[in-house]
């Protein structure tokens, strides 16, 4: 058996506040968001008041950095496990201000009820999250971290609450404020990992724990171990990350970042970042793992996350050294990274490449992963200047499309990111791309996978939302109108049924038939009314019927019969739908597949 890799002890509540407090202990998640609901915290200060075990937190002692001075000094601790419960405490005894998962800053106030404390009754609602009920009574206290101020006084607290409740009695209610203190005296367990473990079991330790269903991401784990570093900048980098995260998605909060807080606004990261205030790009919002992923990506030409821990703690993957110049160097290199990733130049130009492919909606966007890489070849092909300016945007689109279609980072996704840059620091962007084409874009690709992906139901399909954008691309009306689809996409519209859900099941039907997204289409709500239930041969001969009278009709955009005809292959509908019957379902699917795969494979190569 191997020497114990870590030390256990605990750590009451009053010493863990306040190593947060003294920043030994580095929590950025303390600004970032709060997941938990706040039910979740009123649980946990129900535990403690009644001495149940609450769990444990770990933490790593390392790295070691180097001082101003030069010499070296062991490194803040890490945390690697526990900061939602961290987070609460300090919300609800310490009273610190939190930020939610809406970006909302706040409190998780926690309301107490003497007289349950001193009923005994084991069902009695002890703690409470905090309503206005609480504050505008006399028998709660709404906010217990009132009562963990260094300036509460007992004295005056109970002679007040008595004088408002004289039913409580005045020595039982002294012991239960004494016992609601003592929650700062209770202990929560520790593990502290061994600051002499190799960053390869520090980090298969981190991924053993987050199999195990932690909240924690590997993007957590660098933002902490960022967040512990004052030498390199890494805690101002650390709130860069966060901020540009918080912006994308309100830009609002770019005067709470200038009015509470000074120390940044005073550095040149601020006006960097000004240009999200007004930002309304809603395909794409970076989070934190995002922006540390590609800024590491494009810059170290690394995928790998734990690689980043690893270089951040001044690991030489050759010799498995320390080595102060590599802690340096990356943190160089990563706050280089990450100012080009949140640069407004880089940022719209890669996203008015993305939107102009066609994907002009978040409900279009179903890889995250593939969004991430397709902006790491946008910045590097800005930087190496491979190709002249004018072709890069058709290289990030069709990467980015390609990589879509083939689920090229749907599993292994790092794995995968690895190899591609491998391939790209060897022979460029162009020529990787070429070469995954011609491995991956063969004629049983385009003739048979991509007509087997349309055989599936769900809409955030990636060929059907490729398909989509497509269709956007080429600036297609929706069916039977004039409308684009680029308008229906943008304002929310709804995909319907070609062959009508209800007459499919009316048929006999079931949903892994009537469902498949190769019956989708979309449609202007009155067309869809119109529609109904009828089978396309009724509705479309009646479409057909009325687009040929001069009198108002609900299809009247369409002028004639050659524009309907257009109409219909617009949305790679086969004309003979117009005598289509339920009997005629299966053949409909199977001609549909094939036109939109043939639209798809032109889309691609128009880019």
């Amino acid at each position: 058996m191997d020497k114990q890799k870590y030390n256990n002890y605990p750590l009451a509540i009053s010493q863990i506040i306040g190593l947060i407090n003294a920043n030994d202990i580095a929590i950025p998640e303390i600004q970032r968001p709060f997941v938990w609901r706040k039910s979740q915290v009123r649980d946990l200060m129900d535990s403690l008041y009644k001495g149940y075990p609450t769990g444990y937190i770990i933490i790593w002692k390392n790295p070691t950095v180097k001082l101003k001075d030069g010499s070296f000094s062991q490194g803040k601790k890490v945390l690697i496990d526990g900061q939602q419960r961290i987070t609460a405490l300090m919300t609800a005894i310490a009273g610190k201000t939190i930020v939610f998962d809406d970006y909302s800053e706040g409190r998780v106030k926690i309301a107490f009820d003497p007289f349950a404390a001193i009923s005994g009754d084991p069902d009695a609602e002890i703690f409470a999250v905090q309503t206005p009920a609480h504050i505008k009574g006399k028998r709660w206290i709404p906010d217990i971290a009132e009562i963990f101020k260094s300036d509460f006084s007992s004295f005056k607290f109970i002679n007040q609450y008595v004088a408002d409740n004289p039913d409580m009695d005045m020595e039982a209610l002294h012991g239960v404020i004494e016992g609601l203190k003592n929650l700062q005296h209770c202990n929560i367990g520790v593990i502290e990992l061994d600051a002499e473990l190799d960053i390869d079991v520090v980090t298969d330790i981190f991924i053993r724990i987050n199999s195990k269903g932690t909240a924690l991401s590997q993007g957590d784990f660098v933002m902490s171990k960022i967040a512990a570093d004052e030498i390199h900048g890494g805690n101002t980098l650390r709130k860069v990350i966060d901020y540009f995260a918080h912006l994308c998605k309100d830009g609002t909060f770019y005067n709470k970042i200038k009015d509470k807080d000074v120390e940044f606004s005073q550095t040149e990261y601020l006006a960097k970042l000004a240009w999200l205030k007004d930002d309304k790009e809603t395909v794409y919002d970076p989070e934190c793992d995002d922006v540390l992923r590609v800024a590491f990506m494009h810059k170290c030409k690394r995928a790998k996350l734990a690689d980043l821990v690893a270089l951040l703690s001044g690991r030489d993957f050759e010799t498995r050294e320390f080595k102060e110049e590599i802690v340096s160097q990356t943190y160089s290199d990563l706050t280089e990274g990450v100012k080009n990733v949140i640069d407004d130049y880089n940022f719209s130009q890669f996203m008015l490449a993305i939107r102009s492919a066609g994907f002009i909606s978040k409900k279009l966007v179903n890889s995250v992963m593939a969004i991430d890489f397709a902006y790491a070849v946008y910045l590097l092909l800005r930087e190496s200047k491979e190709v002249p300016v004018d072709e890069i945007k058709s290289l990030v689109q069709k990467w980015y499309v390609l990589s879509v279609l083939t689920g090229r980072y749907s599993a292994s996704p790092e794995s995968a990111f690895a190899k591609d840059l491998r391939q790209i620091g060897e022979i460029g962007v162009k020529e990787t791309l070429k070469g995954i084409e011609d491995a991956v874009l063969s004629d049983n690709f385009w003739d048979v996978q991509l007509n087997q992906n349309l055989t599936f139901v769900s809409t955030i399909n990636p060929t059907y939302q490729v398909f989509l954008a497509a269709q956007i691309f080429f600036n297609k009306d929706s069916l039977l109108s004039h409308i684009p689809v680029r308008e229906l996409v943008n304002l929310g519209g709804d995909i319907h049924h070609i062959f009508p859900k209800q007459y499919l099941i009316d048929n006999e039907y079931d949903k892994n038939m009537y469902n498949q997204v190769a019956n989708y289409a979309y449609l202007d709500t009155p067309v869809n009314i119109k529609v109904g239930k009828k089978a396309p041969r009724e509705y479309m001969s009646e479409a057909l019927s009325e687009i040929l009278k001069t009198d108002d009709a609900t299809y009247k955009a369409i002028k004639n019969e050659d524009e309907f005809k257009q109409n219909l292959e617009d949305n790679c509908i086969p004309e003979a739908i117009t005598s289509m019957t339920a009997n005629d379902y299966k053949a409909f699917l199977e001609t549909r597949r094939e036109k939109m795969t043939a639209l798809i494979k032109k889309y691609y190569y128009s880019l």
